[in-house]
């Protein structure tokens, strides 16, 4: 997918109203007052040595921080916003809200813009070492916990 498709699906997002009910959309996953999309997905993958693991590491963050340049240039410099206590607290038991908990689980940062009354977070999915890297974007009206 090229920067200007992610472009396009983050401009539908803010857009399309959030759904009454958590669902599989056409490019994620939506519920009340959020969405997620996935805007690409690295091949899956096994590599004993890690050495394929960075490189796709690398590709993705050099794939987000390009689109948040661009995301810049519209809304300003966005917060970078550790996921971390929010993963550690839901480890806990802590409650915490969607989408901020599924991203959390496997999202260690987002890049983070507040926009007409939405937060617009952008950032770099992987759930463990062997499944396939993913650039994730979420577009919500709960504010991050």
């Amino acid at each position: 997918m090229t920067t200007a498709r992610h472009l396009a699906t983050i401009d539908l997002l803010r857009s399309r109203p959030f759904p009454g009910e958590r669902g599989r959309s056409d490019v994620g996953d939506s519920g009340p007052g959020y969405h997620i999309a996935e805007l690409s997905t690295s091949e899956d993958f096994w590599d004993d040595d890690g050495t394929r693991h960075h490189i796709m590491e690398d590709q993705y963050e050099a794939e987000r921080d390009a689109l948040a340049t661009l995301l810049s240039a519209r809304w300003g410099e966005p917060q970078v916003f550790s996921l971390w206590s929010v993963f550690d607290r839901g480890m806990a038991g802590e409650e915490i809200p969607a989408p901020w908990g599924a991203l959390s689980q496997s999202v260690p940062d987002v890049h983070l813009w507040r926009v007409d009354g939405h937060w617009i977070a952008l950032g770099v999915s992987q759930w463990d070492k062997e499944l396939p890297f993913q650039l994730v974007a979420a577009v919500t009206e709960i504010d991050p916990p």
